[in-house]
């Protein structure tokens, strides 16, 4: 048998767990807090000349207030695209532009939008967690493909496939890590 199929099995595996759980994160960062947070809106994309460019490529972001996000464009000609762009993405949040930077004030949040943001949350990390186990799956068959075609012994795929499920367990515990600590900041006041 040779183990260097089984060894890119299980490294495709670990990978695509990896950028699995990195979407989480991404996911996690785009769902409003009652904080200001560059990552609601340094990749909506805006309309530059023609080109849609993610917002991170045109501006600089600072955060002097707990709930105040302020865009520094580089070209100030992009200030109105900008503006477009944030007002477009139905964000809950109101462009303030005074010709030099552009500033989000981020509202206080009521109870029951903290409550929809935790259920959003919980959607998106279970979706995660599906997203694992489909991994998961998709190693299975490989591995048993290799049993059947190349000899793999059914002893080393009833090890693999342990080893496989301990990887997706530890993976989805870092999904619950993560949701624990989004519902934690979205709950607190």
């Amino acid at each position: 048998m040779d183990n260097e199929m089984v060894d890119l099995v299980m490294d495709d595996a670990r990978e695509r767990m990896a950028k699995a759980i990195e979407h989480v994160r991404i996911e996690f960062a785009n769902v409003r807090t009652g904080r200001a947070s560059s990552a609601l809106v340094e990749n909506l994309l805006v309309d530059y000349y023609g080109a849609e460019t993610p917002l991170k490529q045109l501006a600089n972001f600072s955060v002097p207030e707990p709930r105040l996000l302020v865009v520094s464009p580089f070209d100030k000609g992009a200030m109105a695209m900008i503006e477009k762009a944030i007002t477009n993405a139905d964000l809950g949040l109101n462009p303030s532009n005074d010709g030099v930077v552009i500033r989000l004030a981020f509202p206080a949040l009521t109870e029951e939008r903290r409550k929809s943001f935790v259920k959003i949350v919980r959607t998106k990390a279970e979706e995660g967690k599906v997203a694992l186990r489909g991994v998961r799956r998709h190693a299975r068959q490989e591995l048993e493909n290799l049993e059947k075609d190349q000899g793999l012994s059914q002893d080393d795929l009833e090890h693999l496939e342990k080893v496989l499920d301990k990887m997706t367990q530890d993976e989805v515990a870092v999904v619950d890590g993560l949701l624990s600590h989004k519902e934690q900041e979205l709950l607190e006041v």
